[in-house]
């Protein structure tokens, strides 16, 4: 069923030994393409180990995030790959591009182009939601625990913390924005920590020093809104293009290689999927300027008020997903934000970019 599933997604052809796939997504037009911002990604994977076996697992842009994000086009190429596949996970939103090579000689190599339409997005959280109501069936999976975030013992015990210091809000976006001020006042960003983060969401807690990156500080926000009820969930993705509202540190053009982050999204009736990032707000705190800002500098201040109900078009999604069992492997990743790969002799670094070898560049399109 799997198969079909996958193969009712995509169609492969084969030539000269190089698979190449082009994804033809519902075709927008010129009028509803206004105002949104489009990106043209390029994507090559380099497996510089050379084994007779290796596989490569290389995530893609997500087809449709609601109000902020269209895949438009996606193609790529893999000389001399044995298997080169477009993937959908049954499921889940994820879809990676997955190639095999039983050739030490080949090239092992691919390239992926891909082009997005992004926009700024803001929830207008001062008047009553007119969104359509998700049914309960559609949020469950948002309320679930997962390897990394667990909604027991020190989570749950946060949670319900920091909602009573907060008086108890009733509603969705009360109890979420009591998670994420307390968040912002108390955790901080830690750049000696590899890549993103981790997410380990239990470690984050209970290791005595509240701190990380974004997939370990907006992991956090959302493990804890799912701990009081709240669905919610962690978007995972790569940053485009530099920042248009004057934040140095949240934004990156050109070579965005190392630009993966991490962002995550509660839910409220009438309002639909709200986006947060408290995970910027300490990157703003620690990056904006030489020597750190404090928490009241004019620039916080003015990240904290916009990361709560509002993201910026310059970053785009890959997946909502988590534990992410890679096709044709046993392994299961927590999260798939970097490409993933392994030869003969085992597991490539996804976070060494320059020895497994990967760079993503992006380009605005006029």
């Amino acid at each position: 069923m799997q198969r079909r599933h996958f193969l009712a997604l995509s169609t492969l052809a084969a030539s000269a030994g190089s698979f190449q796939h082009v994804l033809a997504a519902p075709a927008l037009s010129e009028e509803e393409l206004k105002g949104w911002r489009q990106y043209e990604i390029t994507s090559r994977v380099q497996v510089s180990e050379k084994t007779p076996h290796a596989r490569v697992w290389i995530p893609v842009p997500i087809l449709h995030l609601e109000n902020y994000q269209h895949t438009l086009d996606l193609s790529f190429n893999a000389p001399g790959a044995r298997k080169a596949e477009l993937l959908a996970l049954p499921g889940s939103d994820v879809r990676m591009i997955a190639v095999e090579w039983a050739d030490a000689n080949a090239p092992q190599a691919v390239e992926f182009t891909s082009r997005i339409a992004t926009r700024d997005i803001s929830a207008d959280l001062g008047h009553g939601g007119s969104a359509r109501k998700l049914p309960a069936s559609a949020l469950r999976q948002y309320l679930k625990p997962t390897s990394l975030a667990p909604l027991h013992g020190i989570v749950k015990d946060t949670a319900d913390k920091i909602q009573a210091d907060a008086g108890h809000p009733k509603d969705n976006i009360g109890k979420a924005r009591a998670i994420y001020e307390w968040i912002v006042a108390n955790a901080r960003r830690n750049p000696d920590v590899a890549g993103c983060g981790t997410g380990d969401v239990s470690y984050t807690l209970t290791s005595g020093n509240l701190s990380g990156k974004c997939a370990d500080l907006n992991g956090l926000f959302s493990a804890l809104a799912r701990a009081v009820g709240v669905p919610a969930r962690d978007v995972y993705g790569v940053r485009v293009e530099d920042s248009s509202r004057g934040f140095r540190s949240l934004g990156k053009s050109g070579d965005i290689t190392k630009a993966q982050h991490c962002r995550a999204q509660f839910y409220a009736d009438g309002y639909g999927w709200i986006p947060v990032d408290p995970a910027d707000v300490a990157k703003v705190m620690l990056e904006e300027q030489p020597g750190g800002l404090p928490k009241d500098a004019p620039k916080v201040r003015a990240a904290k008020a916009l990361l709560f109900g509002a993201w910026e078009g310059n970053w785009m999604a890959y997946n909502t997903a988590s534990d992410v069992r890679l096709p044709g492997s046993d392994r299961v990743e927590g999260f798939l934000m970097y490409p993933q790969g392994e030869t003969a002799n085992g597991r490539l670094d996804s976070l060494d970019p320059a020895n497994f070898t990967y760079s993503i560049a992006s380009r605005k399109l006029a």
